[in-house]
């Protein structure tokens, strides 16, 4: 009865003792699930555009923040900081789409209609390869990052949001519309669906592969900048922040491969749920319930609805 009182009613008793904390805990969850949210959008991008899971989104992201902060770092104190800071940022996309370039030529092109593991694969190489590069490029050592967001705290009531997090989230909201528009709207966004769908069709309509994939991997990696600044100046710039790649796969289960705003919806679902069982029902788990719970959550979708929430319900004929 205990273990019944505690998973069904203690979370209910919790919020009617204390709501604010309740209100805290919810806060913080949702605005830890725009941080995911903003890791599984590029991984929607590129599969939105070749049906493979990019498993080097996540040291796209570490790579990135790492540029960003070399740059700034490299500039030195000769200018003044918001200079320093818009600089940085316009060479980081520039590196970016450098690199977008450079994997569509040596990555991609040649495993043209392969099978999707094999791209897979090629993917999960190209993820240590960055991971390499930005090591030897850069260092291992833990960098911080500061480009001028507010690193404050709201007080809405008694409720303490910080302020890096309600950034967080308008970036994020501002991304998903954009992209969602850009997806359903554009010309390039309906020839990346397409490509998605049958490479060798798209070829056969004049749709070209490669200038396709490298708008592709240009915006996932800008989209990765941006997780990987707002990860960075939340924790610091280090290797472990490629690690994030792990949870966003929950969150794409949940959302969708396919769907922007169901990266969106997955990474708050994700988000809420790791910290309102880890308050609320600690005295069930005994803890440390975060490192496992977006994985369980997955489990029972994959069971019962292995398309996510928003994604494309497959039907193979055989």
């Amino acid at each position: 009865m205990d273990v019944l009182y505690a998973l069904l009613l203690q979370p209910f008793v919790f919020m009617a003792q204390e709501p604010l904390i309740f209100a805290e805990t919810v806060v913080k969850g949702l605005m830890a699930g725009v941080l995911y949210s903003l890791v599984a959008l590029g991984f929607v991008l590129i599969f939105k555009a070749s049906g493979v899971f990019n498993f080097a989104q996540g040291t796209l992201a570490l790579f990135a923040a790492l540029t960003l902060v070399g740059l700034m770092e490299k500039m030195g104190d000769g200018l003044p900081k918001a200079a320093i800071v818009v600089i940085a940022i316009v060479a980081t996309i520039g590196v970016m789409i450098l690199l977008a370039m450079i994997v569509e030529r040596f990555v991609l092109r040649p495993l043209v209609n392969q099978e999707l593991i094999i791209l897979f694969m090629a993917t999960l190489g190209l993820s240590y390869v960055l991971e390499g590069v930005g090591d030897l490029t850069w260092g291992s050592d833990v960098k911080v990052l500061d480009i001028g967001l507010p690193d404050g705290v709201f007080d809405i009531g008694g409720v303490y949001v910080e302020q890096l997090d309600v950034v967080a989230a308008i970036v994020a909201g501002s991304m998903v519309t954009v992209l969602a528009i850009f997806f359903n709207k554009t010309r390039i966004g309906r020839a990346l669906r397409a490509v998605a769908d049958d490479h060798q069709a798209a070829l056969s309509v004049g749709i070209s592969l490669q200038q396709i994939w490298v708008i592709v991997w240009s915006v996932a990696g800008m989209v990765a900048l941006v997780a990987g600044v707002m990860w960075g100046s939340k924790s610091g710039v280090q290797f472990s922040l490629s690690l994030i790649a792990l949870k966003a796969l929950p969150v794409l289960i949940l959302g969708g491969f396919t769907s922007i705003p169901g990266a969106i919806v997955g990474g708050l679902i994700i988000g809420l749920g790791e910290k309102v069982v880890e308050v609320f029902w600690y005295d069930v788990h005994g803890g440390a319930v975060e490192n496992w719970f977006a994985y369980m959550l997955a489990l029972v979708f994959l069971m019962f609805r292995p398309q996510g929430l928003f994604g494309d319900k497959i039907i193979e004929r055989v």
